[in-house]
């Protein structure tokens, strides 16, 4: 998901010296995915050379391959690891993600992690959306051990690669982007001695940041997603590219076979990706892999962690939490008749669990491709019948043999996607997950308990606003694109639902009607809370810009008035 209104600065200068007077980009707009690349699955893809002079634009020169075991580099040990580990730098990093440390989020419920760096700190994470936090990791930990790195987008049709040697396309530096290796500095030389007495800052980055609200004030005052990158890296040029990566690439650029290949589930391991894809024109979800723990031969509990619209610091999730995202058809399965695409297929949307690729030379130029032992563990971009079969077989490989177990794991889940709700009731994304829940809870409450849906119902609907956020057609509902909706606005919301007294009557869905709000927005007005009720707003691209009436997916759920919890 990625929020469309941006402020990106481009910073020019000499010698090493910024210009903080230089123009903003205002509302930048992502770059395009590259199309499915069928057999070969870009393995083989040239792009730019290896050797040319990237002086200009370079963020960091190349010292290290991802393959390397047994360099002087490689031997020596690392944030999460010891010297001679063995380890490859693919498998380093996964070591890396492994061990970020679970927090409390500075400012909401949930739990964050805290992101360990070589320079003998940690730093709890940025506000952020989900595909920057895969931009963030992978680019900081390639640039810190000077390993080569690009993701591609496409301006235009024409390729631009985001990556070691800068912003560049075929002829040079890409319009958008300043020269990395001229215009900014690199403190890499400073000893630990030297940083940590004073930390080099970049004080215009400090205050940049790429999406609304993504203020850190534990980074001190006026800090946003820049001070973070500035605390995280000496090569000031490093900092400045993911800035700008995080700027122009979003979730579908995560799907981009030329970014990340599909991989068999029996392989995940911490740093992977899962993507959502919901159709092909709106914004999908990236949760990226923190743990993954092998219970027996054929079972597994993973962790992971994402970041959302509006930008949160990542949230963390726990094992029931995870499984409900590893198996839902979003991520590349193959329902038919789905409430976004009609018989559409979610596999033909390229979703599911992904690797980033690595960089490696090949005949004189750099190519994204895979490390030599995942050769046996990646699925075609066009195998639509492997794509599709993966988030039945997580469901295989996630699930726990206790049913007691699997019931207070769904409960949670449910509970969770509740509270996400009351902070941002436009969330559409929530409002699925929910019943997707549900839907998990019926099938095994069904299973292993004997109740049908109406005895589900009338345990653990326990409240009037899974109907009042009833679930809505992410492709063809305008309020799925709003991502700045407050808690505020949804006790407005509730109240109006029990402002009429007297018997029980059917919930007010929330949602747009005949191009209002109402009656929430104007229930807000008559209780002396119209400042509190926000105006819509595209907070990321949106299909459904032009439409006036929501559409509701429908939802099997008992009517609330005939539930217990609705009883006086």
């Amino acid at each position: 998901m990625r929020q469309q209104l941006l402020a990106v600065a481009v910073l020019a200068g000499l010698g090493g010296c910024v210009d903080d007077t230089a123009d903003e980009l205002e509302g930048v707009a992502e770059l395009d995915p590259g199309s499915l690349l069928g057999k070969e699955d870009s393995a083989g893809v040239p792009g730019l050379p290896v050797a040319s002079n990237y002086a200009e634009t370079q963020a960091w020169t190349v010292a290290n391959q991802w393959e390397d075991t047994t360099t002087a580099e490689a031997r020596k040990a690392g944030i999460a690891w010891g010297a001679d580990s063995g380890l490859n730098w693919d498998e380093k990093f996964s070591r890396w993600v492994a061990s970020f440390e679970q927090i409390q989020s500075f400012d909401s419920w949930f739990k964050t992690i805290s992101i360990s760096t070589p320079f003998g700190k940690a730093v709890p994470g940025p506000k952020i959306d989900c595909a920057d936090l895969t931009l963030l990791l992978r680019l900081s930990f390639a640039a810190w051990y000077r390993l080569p790195i690009y993701f591609v987008g496409y301006d235009r049709g024409k390729v631009v690669y985001f990556g070691h040697f800068g912003i560049r396309t075929v002829d040079g530096r890409w319009s958008q982007a300043p020269a990395f290796g001229s215009a900014y500095r690199d403190y890499t030389n400073l000893t630990p001695a030297q940083y940590g007495e004073s930390w080099p800052k970049d004080t215009a980055l400090r205050t940049r940041g790429v999406a609304n609200n993504d203020g850190l004030p534990f980074l001190g005052d006026g800090a946003r997603l820049g001070a973070f990158l500035d605390e995280i890296h000496l090569n000031k040029r490093a900092a400045r590219l993911i800035f700008f990566a995080q700027a122009y690439l979003g979730s579908h650029n995560m799907a981009d076979s030329r970014n990340t290949y599909n991989l068999v589930p029996e392989a995940v391991k911490p740093g992977d990706v899962l993507v959502f894809r919901r159709s092909p024109s709106v914004e999908g979800h990236a949760t990226i892999v923190t743990h993954v723990e092998h219970v027996t031969s054929i079972n597994m509990k993973i962790e992971a962690v994402y970041g959302n619209i509006p930008v949160a610091q990542p949230k963390w999730q726990d094992p029931a939490q995870s499984r409900s995202l590893f198996t839902s058809n979003e991520g590349g399965g193959p329902v038919l008749n789905t409430p976004y695409g009609g018989t559409s297929l979610y596999s033909a949307l390229n979703g599911g669990l992904k690797r980033v690729r690595v960089a490696k030379a090949r005949n004189g130029k750099w190519i994204n491709t895979w490390m030599n032992a995942d050769e046996a563990s990646w699925i075609n971009d066009t195998d639509r019948e492997r794509i599709g079969a993966r988030p039945a077989k997580f469901g295989e490989l996630l699930g726990d043999p206790d049913p007691e177990v699997q019931r207070a794991q769904l409960v949670e889940v449910i509970e969770a996607k509740r509270m996400h709700l009351r902070e941002h009731p436009a969330s559409c994304a929530a409002r699925t997950a929910r019943e997707e829940a549900f839907r998990q809870l019926y099938e095994l409450m069904q299973a292993q308990f004997g109740m049908d849906r109406a005895a589900v119902d009338a345990e653990y609907r326990t409240t009037i606003e899974d109907y009042v956020y009833a679930p809505l057609d992410y492709t063809k509902s305008r309020t799925c694109c709003w991502n700045s909706t407050t808690p505020a606005m949804h006790q407005i919301i509730m109240d109006y639902q029990t402002s009429a007294g007297g018997g029980c009557v059917d919930p007010t869905v929330f949602k747009l009607t005949a191009n209002s709000y109402d009656p929430f927005a104007s229930y807000a007005a008559s209780s002396d809370r119209a400042s509190q009720w926000l105006a819509w707003t595209e907070d990321e691209a949106c299909a459904a810009r032009a439409s006036t009436d929501d559409v509701l997916v429908p939802a099997e759920m008992t009517p609330w008035c005939s539930l217990p919890a609705a009883q006086p």
